[in-house]
């Protein structure tokens, strides 16, 4: 729940213009070991989220897309076969760190042509109106400290006709895989993130972070609230994950 000039940061509330300090703190020590992390985290499963991801942002040759909260470029490159030679991709993230990862992931798999990088803020987009025909963020919104202002900032720069994909964790849609979930994500996460990344309190914090999303409802409310139209969502492994997907008409 976020009060009058506080939010926040996992489980804690926080001034919210400290929020994005601290989040860029998690991510300035997560960044070198993310990936691997990530493959931890999901089994490896995270991969086929993305690709569902893509795959519904219906994304055709010579697009333009936004990927926002990039990081190490898992979806520009999902992204970079669909769209071709004649297309563009911005992948921007507000944390230096992951968007220095990304890059340098995306040219060593030769990924060059018609990729460009922002460092940009999602509640405020530095886009003239109109310039995107998707705006895709990933596991990145339950990080932002004013989701009502991002999303009105994503539908803002979005083509007529355009899509917004918003891939993230989401809330199990039954008590048992609620019950699992939450032993896996308190009891055995943190202890991974210690292991392997030597930072127990950041996965710690990614685990918090979820729970405080808003649920899929809520969330599809949200952006119909931004002005997007056709809001619908898609739940993967049990809700754990889901896709949200709205228009602008």
């Amino acid at each position: 729940m976020t009060t009058e000039n506080t939010t926040h940061f996992g489980f804690k509330q926080v001034a919210e213009e400290d929020k994005v300090n601290l989040v860029r703190g998690v991510f300035d020590s997560v960044a070198s070991q993310y990936d691997i992390m990530n493959d931890l985290m999901s089994l490896g499963i995270h991969r086929i989220w993305k690709r569902v991801a893509v795959q519904l942002s219906n994304v055709r040759e010579g697009d333009h897309v936004l990927d926002l909260a990039g990081g190490t470029g898992d979806l520009t490159t999902l992204f970079a076969k669909r769209v071709g030679k004649n297309g563009k991709i911005v992948l921007a993230d507000i944390n230096s760190e992951m968007l220095r990862t990304g890059r340098d992931r995306l040219i060593d798999r030769g990924l060059i042509e018609n990729i460009t990088y922002a460092q940009v803020n999602a509640e405020c987009l530095p886009f003239e109106d109109n310039s995107f025909d998707c705006v895709c963020i990933a596991f990145g919104l339950r990080n932002v400290t004013d989701k009502d202002a991002a999303l009105r900032s994503m539908y803002r720069v979005l083509k007529p006709g355009g899509r917004v994909i918003v891939l993230e964790f989401s809330h199990p849609i039954d008590k048992i895989t609620e019950k699992v979930y939450d032993f896996y994500s308190f009891k055995l996460l943190p202890k991974i993130g210690k292991f392997i990344a030597k930072d127990e309190d950041s996965y710690r914090y990614l685990a918090e972070s979820i729970r405080m999303h808003p649920k899929q409802d809520k969330l599809k409310s949200m952006m119909q609230e931004a002005g997007m139209e056709r809001c619908e969502y898609f739940n993967m492994s049990q809700g754990i994950v889901a896709v949200h997907r709205g228009y602008k008409f």
